[in-house]
């Protein structure tokens, strides 16, 4: 090696010694920065595998499905009471994209995905109730402790920041839901699954949640969310689909996630 290649590795080596030695955060990546794309289909009841296609033991941000275990932790909480109580204006302190700014209630957060619903629900529950929720649920790495230094971990830290979740963990969590074993009410599941949007997918009744963002500090990688279950003939299967690239879109990621797993979900599962 010349002595100029060694350059550039010798000051990576001291940038990082200096961040270690400063107590800077040096948080690993849990996603490579390949692309990543899984779909992921499993039987509610048994779990049993019935379609996987990718990599999809990849833990990223939940991005906006993080809003189903937030739905079951504002129910039980008992800040939110059915499924158009509360319904809350919006407030210009928000900060929200102009299509966001309305009056939400639980059904139209959900169908809508509106972030500072979201924020409002968290902000009521308060840090330490959050994280025990997160925790007890064991909803991915658990780590709701937000962007390094920032302190904002009860506002964004599902959204491209600490929290993150694989298509495996989603889909366990879905089978957990709805068997009515969360630690939580029974009411809880009951609202959650209820407020959920519904969506036909040729004989396929499908509930679920997409789920949008940009991954990393330069925001160039795309991630799209959808997760959710479906029935048909008293049959119910729970599943994941997850893309991330870096193709940019005009729209949302998860938008385009949805629509093709809705067109492709019955040549999936028979």
């Amino acid at each position: 090696m010349r002595q100029m290649d060694r350059y550039p590795f010798i000051f990576a080596i001291v940038l990082f010694l200096l961040a270690w030695m400063l107590g800077l955060p040096v948080r690993a990546q849990s996603a490579p920065l390949e692309d990543i794309h899984c779909t992921l289909v499993q039987d509610s009841q048994s779990g049993e595998t019935l379609y996987q296609d990718g990599e999809c033991d990849k833990r990223v941000s939940p991005a906006s499905t993080f809003k189903v275990p937030l739905a079951l932790i504002g129910y039980d909480a008992g800040i939110l009471s059915d499924q158009h109580t509360p319904s809350w204006d919006y407030k210009p302190e928000f900060k929200a994209a102009k299509r966001d700014q309305k009056t939400v209630d639980p059904t139209v957060w959900e169908r809508d995905s509106i972030v500072w619903y979201s924020r409002e629900v968290t902000r009521r529950l308060g840090a330490e109730k959050f994280a025990s929720y997160v925790s007890k649920f064991g909803y991915g790495n658990k780590d709701v402790s937000g962007d390094a230094g920032k302190d904002n971990g009860l506002t964004q830290s599902w959204i491209n920041s600490s929290l993150e979740i694989s298509p495996v963990e989603q889909t366990a969590f879905l089978r957990q839901l709805l068997a009515g074993k969360m630690p939580v009410s029974a009411k809880a599941h009951e609202m959650t699954r209820a407020i959920l949007p519904t969506f036909p997918a040729g004989d396929w009744t499908v509930q679920g949640k997409t789920g949008s963002t940009r991954l990393g500090q330069d925001g160039k990688r795309s991630l799209g969310w959808f997760v959710g279950w479906a029935e048909k003939n008293g049959r119910r299967v729970v599943f994941a689909r997850l893309v991330v690239d870096a193709k940019r879109t005009d729209k949302p990621k998860g938008l385009a996630t949805r629509a093709a797993f809705l067109k492709d979900l019955p040549q999936l599962v028979k």
